[in-house]
């Protein structure tokens, strides 16, 4: 677990830190010269019953609220530190209502500077402690221990590692079967070992050379190299533990606070969240249905534009659902705690006016009134999840690991909910290697949709005997995966309702249809080039001669070569087919006796000038009838 201290600046927090743990978390020179906490710290702290929690110090002053909202995002267990002498102080009041948006569950208020006290006299404890009586109210800390201390003279510090023992042994373990989920908080390198990236691991767990990615920006992967828990190696490591993570393949200059560290390929970056969103109580006005501020997500600060789904305004206190639209990318986790900042401070209590929890990764931009589709994850089961996450992923679909990383569900409730979806037809697997699943819905609506397009089609070339079946795939959606268009069209021949035919697709009962004039025309055509035999005209020639549009006349001749009627020697020359055959007998024949055959001969053969000879000997090539050898032709082998 993480115990996290909050409070006010120059209250005593880094001081008490290390009168409990012997660590002193002022790392940095300036936090020394200047006596005051600028960084995160972090300490371990042994507490009652042999379990060791670690912990994170914050900077008190309001300019370094960045640093104490990005430790703060990991926190199980806060210390409220309020010093005994000055009481409730701006940064009290703030640094509790981000630990209440953050979903901190238990806490222990520490009242330091205790050996003072008797100097202030009764009264002023009694002033003091009805403030935090009315400071808590309504929040986790309400009703929780009040412990004065000292860590100038080590009083009340036993009292205060027995309150926070308590308050430890009745926290909720975190999710050690979500996804491996890191806000890097930390970054250096060390001589001899490399890049190392520590943080508090929020989900999941992370093992020895396991492959990761640091998002957003460094996707890998990345092997990592070693893991330590409060300076002891590790194999493995657990959610709710600070880790250290010795990283290979990456420059310490690469990585920054605010990235995280995932499991290679389980998570997206991602600029939008849906998201529920509580607005403070305290906050005087009204938020609008759009505005910008300041997103504080993990250890990742990014400006954020808030627009309201389910209505016009959110009044101070009230919850609604929201869409964040992010100016830079972000890596987050369903259920995953935020908190928003403005850019002025509410009167006492800093700029913090809001937080909540991520509900879905990556979604589409949402237009007003979109709550009824966001909302429907509020109350949803594992199916309900699942089910919804593929809708939403539309014609792409989403693999198990994919739905693993969006969801946040374990893999055995993930799998169980699959297999329930699959057996009522809400989710169809479509390529069983990559356990890619698509929304039974979204296939049938991509079954419609094939079949109006191949009903336009027919209607709009009725000549042409079906559509190429790469051409419908890219019409329907270019980032269609072709597994999942084979299903389609599979799905659409065992229903009956349409027909393929090697390469092209077709409605059943439907295909070329040609018009009285159509017929005439193609009579016409072939007459001309029945006579023509081994000189037939141009397509310039033949449109002219037979007064047809180039269009329709390339339509026909294509209907015509589909019939086997004539051959495609050309671009610019169609032959009949029978004459073609006649020529190709006479060629083989010769050549068996022969053996060869020049230019000269072949012309001779067909009785026409090089106009004709040079396409129809590159034709008998190309259909291995002939091998070229020098300027001469072999019959080929077979």
């Amino acid at each position: 677990m993480i115990i996290g201290t909050a409070g006010h600046i120059d209250h005593g927090k880094t001081s008490l830190v290390k009168a409990l743990t012997g660590i002193d978390t002022d790392r940095l020179k300036e936090e020394k010269r200047r006596g005051i906490t600028l960084e995160l710290g972090f300490a371990h702290l042994a507490l009652e019953g042999g379990a060791v929690a670690g912990v994170v110090d914050v900077p008190g002053h309001e300019r370094f609220i960045k640093a104490m909202a990005a430790g703060a995002g990991g926190v199980d267990l806060a210390v409220l530190v309020v010093a005994a002498d000055e009481g409730v102080m701006p940064q009290t009041r703030e640094h509790l209502d981000i630990c209440r948006l953050l979903g901190v569950k238990a806490g222990v208020i520490a009242l330091t500077k205790a050996d003072l006290l008797a100097d202030l006299g009764g009264e002023w404890l009694s002033l003091v402690r009805a403030d935090l009586v009315a400071l808590t109210v309504g929040t986790f800390l309400e009703g929780a221990p009040v412990v004065p201390c000292s860590a100038r003279t080590g009083e009340g510090l036993p009292a205060l590692r027995a309150a926070l023992s308590q308050a430890a042994r009745a926290l909720p373990v975190r999710p050690a079967e979500g996804p491996a989920f890191l806000p890097v908080d930390r970054v250096f390198s060390l001589k001899g070992f490399g890049t190392v990236v520590t943080g508090t691991l929020l989900s999941g767990t992370l093992e020895e050379e396991e492959s990761v990615s640091l998002l957003p920006g460094l996707p890998g992967p990345h092997r990592v190299r070693g893991l330590q828990v409060h300076g002891e190696a590790r194999k493995q490591v657990l959610a709710g533990q600070r880790t250290a993570v010795n990283l290979a393949g990456v420059e310490a200059g690469q990585l920054h606070r605010g990235m995280v560290l995932v499991r290679a390929g389980e998570l997206p970056e991602t600029r939008m969240l849906d998201v529920e969103l509580s607005l403070l109580p305290a906050v005087e006005q009204a938020l609008p249905r759009r505005r910008k501020l300041l997103l504080h997500l993990g250890t990742a600060q990014v400006e954020a534009t808030v627009a309201l789904l389910d209505q016009e305004r959110l009044e101070p206190g009230a919850t609604g659902l929201a869409q964040l639209r992010l100016a830079a990318p972000v890596a987050a986790l369903v259920g995953q705690r935020f908190i928003l900042r403005g850019s002025r401070a509410l009167p006492g209590r800093g700029a913090t006016v809001a937080g909540g929890r991520v509900l879905s990764l990556t979604p589409p931009r949402r237009r007003k009134g979109a709550a009824a589709v966001v909302g429907q994850l509020l109350e949803a089961d594992a199916g309900g999840q699942a089910a919804w996450l593929l809708r939403q992923a539309g014609y792409r679909g989403l693999t198990q690991a994919e739905l693993f990383g969006r969801a946040g569900l374990p893999p055995k409730t993930l799998t169980r909910a699959l297999e329930l979806l699959g057996s009522r037809g809400g989710a169809l697997l479509v390529d069983r290697d990559r356990r890619l699943y698509l929304a039974g819905d979204v296939f049938e609506a991509l079954q419609r949709r094939t079949v109006a397009m191949l009903a336009a089609f027919h209607e709009r070339e009725p000549l042409r005997e079906g559509l190429s079946r790469e051409e419908l795939r890219q019409r329907l959606s270019p980032e269609l995966d072709p597994r999942i268009f084979q299903k389609v069209t599979q799905a659409l021949v065992e229903q009956g309702r349409a027909a393929l035919d090697r390469d092209t697709i077709r409605l059943q009962g439907r295909g070329r249809v040609l018009t009285l004039a159509d017929e005439g025309a193609r009579a016409r055509l072939a007459a001309e080039l029945s006579q023509a035999a081994l000189a037939p005209p141009t397509l310039g020639e033949l449109a002219a001669k037979l007064q047809l549009p180039p269009a329709r006349l390339q339509e026909l001749l294509a209907v015509m070569v589909r019939e086997g009627l004539l051959v495609r020697v050309s671009e610019a020359l169609h032959f009949d087919a029978t004459a073609l055959a006649e020529l190709r007998e006479q060629l083989v024949a010769y050549l068996r006796e022969h053996k060869e055959i020049s230019t000269q001969a072949f012309k001779d053969m067909v009785g026409q000038s090089r106009k004709f000879i040079i396409p129809l000997s590159e034709y008998f090539d190309r259909e291995r009838v002939t091998l070229r050898v020098g300027d001469k032709r072999v019959l080929r082998r077979g």
